[in-house]
């Protein structure tokens, strides 16, 4: 199969008995092999999600979170995984105030939450998988002690970051640093994380016999046991994280936000997640005829455009945990509501922040929401010099299986670049806390174990009442605008999972960051310039600030689907040359 973006489109990879796509080939691979010997969706998930860990340090961790949305055959039920870890106890407003801050750290280990990403997938493998936990961790601990190919932005994020490991992080620095930057194509290991596998694998093993036994086993040494002292050891004085914190959570198993659109139903995370405001876009678009302006054309960007701002808006003025607060869900997304935003969409680009009034409710912004980048306190960002080198990015898997399962996971956090890699043990902690706003009485407000309002999204789809259609990317406050593109040249115009991935695509930058400086950029339209030179002039005539990006660069999309007629499809994204599908 082609993989260049030197081709417009390439073919639809189709089979029968299984198919992976992830945004690492080797991820895809190792899950491939959990079909191939015997095992479901969840345990090549599962499987696939580890490796990633191993892989892809800058942009996920053993330190970081996974949510997930998963369809089980045998209970004919969508669950959604909150893979999130909350704030710890000791993170309060108040705290920070005395610390002199006004925002949550983008760096370092003041903005850590308890690490979610291991509990998520311990829950999946044990109650929808079928394979034990040597068998999930096999590959995973393989890579980490045999090595693995550095990845070309792997290199350039450990580049940015190396004169900061070496002068601040020195366990950062003795991690990745030993024998200098390592180079695109060249082998890396990281020997403490395989022995971090090795260890769970093995009190996991000594706890009992039984699959279920092992798997708590392994769940209990990394929440209560080796790693959870470990962490508590390294936070100490330094972090509120610590180790009653991590023993005190477990993930759950939540019901999806759905929305129908046409033929199809979409399942998203909760409100925690950003995952409602794809189903808001919808929820607005549902008012157009978006067939008739044709894929790519200028009257489609500007209303997607349009309709993602009112989406955006809302979610920065009510998205919170609806645990803590109460997010009125059922007004956002209810008719009337999207036909009252609806009438706000004219033909020219609005520069406004326009959140509605779902229900009565009065609307809430944070006072902090600046279009400029803010001057970086050493104490909140990067180094001088690179003021985004701190912050990551994300990976994404599908899976689709013989026996019906399907899977979506968007893994991310526990940066390499971000927070400095834990003593002995060979991963970072995430730094998700620079989600909370540090103002009292927001949806998204900082308290002790309330989650962050992430920006973490993956996407299950129903078709005719039946599982179909599994998606998701990196790519932070955009994932929400880059798989609504991907999904409508589906499932509008016909195009399939391949295509529909590799159409050009765009996103609005106009609604606040959800990561530290929090910057924003009203009405500004980044696109690819393969729409059009006539597309791209007749954006700006309607008031878009255009700025034209790499030709293939905004993305990273993969998706799997389980069609009718028994074939499974799958399609990965050639942005950035790592994303890949296998199946057979």
């Amino acid at each position: 199969m082609s993989r260049g973006p030197s081709f417009t489109t390439r073919p639809e990879l189709v089979g029968t008995f299984g198919v992976v796509a992830a945004t690492h080939w080797l991820a895809a691979q190792s899950g491939m092999a959990m079909l191939e010997r015997g095992g479901n969706a969840f345990d090549a998930a599962v499987a696939a999600g580890f490796v990633l860990e191993v892989v892809e340090p800058h942009q996920n961790g053993l330190g970081g979170e996974a949510p997930l949305i998963v369809y089980s055959s045998s209970e004919d039920t969508v669950h959604v995984v909150d893979g999130q870890g909350p704030a710890p106890a000791a993170a309060t407003i108040e705290r920070f105030a005395e610390m002199g801050l006004d925002l949550v750290p983008g760096i370092g280990l003041s903005g850590a939450c308890v690490p979610g990403a291991f509990g998520a997938w311990m829950l999946v493998l044990e109650r929808f998988g079928s394979m034990r936990l040597r068998d999930v961790l096999e590959a995973a601990i393989f890579y980490a002690e045999n090595g693995f190919p550095v990845l070309a932005s792997l290199e350039a994020t450990i580049s940015a970051v190396a004169p900061f490991m070496a002068s601040d992080w020195p366990t950062s620095a003795d991690l990745w640093l030993t024998d200098g930057v390592p180079r695109a194509g060249n082998r890396l290991t990281n020997h403490r994380l395989g022995a971090t596998f090795r260890r769970l694998l093995q009190e996991g093993e000594a706890a009992g016999a039984s699959r279920e036994g092992q798997i708590d086993g392994a769940r209990r040494a990394y929440y209560e046991g080796f790693v959870a002292e470990a962490i508590d050891r390294f936070c100490a004085g330094s972090a509120f994280l610590a180790g009653d914190d991590l023993a005190a959570w477990r993930p759950t198993l939540e019901p999806p936000v759905r929305r129908t659109f046409g033929d199809f139903e979409i399942c998203k995370t909760g409100p925690w997640g950003q995952g409602p405001v794809f189903l808001q876009q919808l929820s607005l678009l549902d008012g157009y005829d978006l067939a008739a302006m044709g894929a790519g054309s200028p009257d489609l960007v500007h209303v997607v455009t349009e309709c993602a701002k009112l989406a955006f808006a809302d979610r920065e003025a009510f998205y919170g945990d609806p645990r803590v607060v109460d997010v009125p869900l059922d007004e956002l997304l209810s008719p009337s509501y999207a036909s009252e935003r609806r009438s706000l969409v004219g033909d020219v680009a609005s520069r406004e922040l326009r959140p509605g009034s779902p229900g009565g409710r009065v609307p809430r912004l944070p006072a902090r929401v600046s279009r400029e980048v803010l001057d970086l306190d050493p104490r909140l960002g990067p180094p001088p010099g690179s003021a985004r080198a701190s912050r990551g990015d994300t990976c994404h898997l599908d899976v689709a299986d013989r026996f019906g399962n399907l899977v979506s996971a968007t893994p991310s956090g526990g940066w390499l670049q971000s927070s400095p890699a834990v003593e002995g043990l060979g991963f970072c902690l995430g730094t998700r806390g620079q989600m909370f706003w540090l103002e009292e009485g927001l949806a998204a407000s900082l308290a002790p174990g309330k989650r962050p309002r992430t920006t973490l999204s993956p996407t299950l789809g129903l078709r005719d009442g039946h599982p179909y259609l599994a998606f998701g990317t990196p790519g932070g406050d955009q994932q929400d605008q880059w798989t609504l593109l991907a999904f409508l040249n589906h499932a509008v115009f016909g195009l399939d999972l391949q295509e529909s991935i590799d159409a050009p695509s765009w996103h609005s930058n106009h609604a606040p960051s959800s990561f530290f400086p929090r910057e924003a950029y009203p009405n500004q339209l980044v696109v690819e310039p393969r729409l059009g030179i006539d597309c791209i002039t007749e954006l700006r005539r309607r008031g878009h600030d255009v700025v034209e990006a790499e030709p293939w660069s905004l993305g990273r999309t993969t998706a799997i689907s389980r069609s009718a007629d028994g074939f499974l499809r799958a399609g990965a994204d050639a942005r950035a040359m790592q994303a890949y599908a296998v199946g057979r």
